[in-house]
């Protein structure tokens, strides 16, 4: 069983793909909590709960009320006819974390039917689950968005971290990416060395960075000092088009 928090025709927000039209489907669920980003939402249950700006998606506990329990590949499929799609669309699993379902029968089973029907299968994923690329094959069919996360997560290092992970990732994935997500305050301190240590382990990957925030105001209040930082270190910069749009609203 899966369980998918919501799931929206879009344009793609962030990283290499900013602004290809892209079906997301945003899986409930996460190994971390990353309270560090700052961001809070009222739950259900009227607690604010910390985390980052999907923590909806995160903390089963207080927003489970809203997760839809996913038990058949026709759900899925039910879900993409629902939609104006193009006939081979660019498919985005997000989260929370979409590859702690990385072994689930469904998750193969779906995307089998994306990668036979020509879709182009995205995963954005913290680089921390492991991935069996010989038991499941098909998993060297999508691409993967590594959104490593640094010490400004609030996660431990030991957590955080995977080195032979988001190695094996960058291994056997038809196409991966770094993806990181940089505050102004932390610039200019041990943020830069803790990129650096991750390249060092797979030095050739692209680079994205893009400003910290789960609202408009707070992704602008960031935008300049991680445009400088790209130009210093000659990584690339990524907005959050997404929330520069549609400020804080989810499923757009």
């Amino acid at each position: 069983m899966i369980y998918l928090v919501e799931h929206f025709y879009s344009i793609q927000g962030e990283g290499k793909y900013t602004g290809v039209p892209s079906l997301f489907f945003r899986f409930g669920g996460c190994n971390m909590r990353c309270e560090g980003f700052g961001c809070s939402e009222k739950a259900p249950d009227d607690v604010i709960v910390q985390g980052c700006d999907t923590v909806y998606a995160v903390n089963k506990q207080h927003f489970g009320s809203r997760w839809q329990s996913i038990t058949a590949i026709v759900q899925f499929i039910d879900i993409m006819e629902s939609y104006a799609l193009p006939e081979k669309v660019d498919v985005v699993f997000t989260g929370g974390e979409p590859l702690i379902y990385a072994d689930d029968p469904l998750l193969i089973e779906f995307l089998e039917y994306l990668t036979s029907n020509g879709h182009t299968v995205t995963f954005e994923t913290n680089g921390t689950m492991a991935i069996d690329f010989l038991k499941y094959p098909v998993y060297r069919r999508c691409i993967y968005a590594l959104s490593v996360k640094l010490s400004n997560s609030g996660e431990p290092f030991e957590k955080r971290l995977k080195p032979e992970v988001f190695i094996d990732i960058a291994t056997h994935a038809h196409e991966s990416f770094f993806k990181f997500t940089v505050d102004k305050a932390h610039i200019g301190t041990q943020l830069e060395a803790e990129i650096e240590q991750v390249l060092a382990y797979v030095p050739n990957e692209q680079v994205y960075c893009m400003p910290m925030g789960g609202s408009k105001t707070e992704v602008e209040a960031n935008t300049e000092a991680v445009i400088e930082f790209c130009k210093r270190k000659g990584y690339r910069y990524s907005d959050r088009l997404h929330i520069r749009i549609w400020d804080a609203n989810k499923g757009v």
